[in-house]
């Protein structure tokens, strides 16, 4: 069978017509959790990743320089990744279902008010406070993965929950170049924000935090992966300090996430600029151009997940180094292509999503096979502080760099913190689920009696 076709035959299982289940069921339930979180977390991107096609008309407009704009991105960075710090604590002692929901709401609100046209400062801390809100997103969805899907399917499914992030932005980027080419760069933050108060009411109807509060048993029982040891109390300082903080794979993994997220976020916060400025193509053209690096992320995702479930057993670093040893050479071909090849620019910018999306989600797959199910919001959002703390140098770092150096010293720092992120990935590479571990030496045991 080729990897083609079984991947096409995942897909499928996953995306049955639900008029042929059972309401009552594990299958129903399972489809409608995965849709509904990809749906509410794409939803999350509608009210984020609407600042970077708003920037080249933000410095047109008000004289704004790379650097200024680059300290609310940094902004944002920050507060993002301090809120995902005490929201993933706080969503592992909560219903995901609200938690997600109110996140997303909120944050909508505080978005439309970036569409007034405030000043420089008041941008940063409105940016700011949504930054928090979005920090409410991703942790309860990876809450209710590990869940809702057991260590066996996770990478692949987590994949595909993560193809959320390339659908919210490829959709923004889209939507927001036509939207500041008829109205105005005031709209790309006007028209998400009421497009995400609806999908708020709508995960609030469709999600639900466990099997259990549906009446189902937990996943390990109903996909006969055995017992399912652990207490159904919400997690304990204790717990947190040992299975997170004092877990060296968790620190290798933030370590990993920290340098990924430098390329992930910078690419995609300064591409709209840079093809503009050193490519020489229209802002629309720039916004279909990055939208393809968001749409190549969503195969990069899925099939990493793929890759680390059915070819590497379960063991995330093999596959997460391997993809940014890959990014680190597509950068540097972005870097070399001449100005006056926008196919080739845009085909670049494909692969380097595809690479950089890949790791993107096995750092979370990470996580939640090093930690245990009330840990895994927990450690989302330590590694996730990590993530933004790449985030914050991709912000004003980026901007100084370029300012004082031109493009291509910021591709320089890509291409180097994508080479560590692999080494750090790397270390983790013979590690995976204990439970996928345990079950591997039970069958070693049975097979040699």
């Amino acid at each position: 069978m080729s990897i083609a076709k079984a991947i096409t035959q995942d897909l499928y299982e996953t995306f049955q017509k639900l008029s042929n289940i059972e309401k009552n069921s594990y299958r129903y339930w399972r489809i409608r959790i995965l849709y509904s979180t990809i749906i509410g977390y794409a939803a999350y991107y509608l009210v984020r990743q609407n600042f970077s096609m708003t920037m080249p008309g933000l410095m047109e407009e008000f004289g704004y320089t790379k650097v200024e704009l680059g300290w609310v991105v940094t902004i944002f960075s920050i507060v993002y990744g301090v809120g995902k710090f005490f929201n993933g604590y706080l969503s592992d002692r909560s219903n995901a279902r609200y938690f997600m929901s109110i996140g997303l709401f909120l944050s909508a609100i505080v978005s439309i008010f970036m569409g007034l046209g405030v000043g420089l400062g008041t941008m940063g801390f409105i940016w700011g406070i949504n930054a928090w809100f979005q920090s409410m997103g991703w942790p309860p969805a990876a809450r209710m993965l590990t869940h809702w899907f057991s260590p066996k399917e996770l990478g692949t499914k987590w994949g595909l929950c993560a193809s959320s992030h390339q659908i919210g932005a490829a959709v923004i980027l889209i939507l927001a170049g036509y939207l500041i080419e008829i109205f105005g760069w005031r709209a790309a933050f006007i028209v998400p924000s009421i497009l995400a108060l609806v999908f708020s009411i709508y995960i609030f109807n469709r999600l639900r935090d466990t099997p259990q509060e549906v009446g189902l048993p937990p996943v390990e029982e109903y996909k006969g992966d055995g017992v399912n040891n652990e207490s159904s109390e919400r997690i304990t300082v204790r717990e947190v300090l040992t299975e997170v903080f004092g877990n060296k794979l968790v620190w290798y993994i933030g370590i990993a996430n920290m340098c990924l997220y430098i390329p992930r976020i910078g690419v995609f916060t300064w591409a709209p600029t840079f093809l503009k400025e050193f490519k020489g193509v229209t802002l629309l053209v720039a916004g279909w151009q990055t939208a393809g690096f968001e749409v190549a992320g969503l195969l990069g995702g899925i099939l990493a997940g793929w890759f680390s479930d059915r070819v590497f057993g379960g063991r995330r670093g093999p596959v997460g180094a391997l993809f940014l040893l890959g990014l680190s050479l597509c950068l540097f071909a972005i870097w070399l292509i001449p100005k006056g090849h926008p196919f080739l620019d845009t085909l670049a910018l494909m692969v380097a999503g595809f690479l950089v999306y890949g790791p993107q989600v096995l750092a979370g797959v990470a996580c939640a096979d090093l930690t245990s199910k009330r840990a895994v919001g927990m450690a989302i959002g330590f590694t996730g502080s990590f993530a933004y703390a790449g985030s914050a140098i991709s912000g004003v770092g980026i901007g100084a760099i370029v300012e004082n150096y031109g493009w291509p010293g910021g591709f320089i720092l890509f291409i180097i913190t994508s080479l560590i992120g692999a080494f750090f990935f790397s270390l983790t590479w013979n590690h995976r689920s204990k439970n996928l571990s345990t079950n591997i030496e039970e069958a070693k045991v049975e097979a040699t009696n």
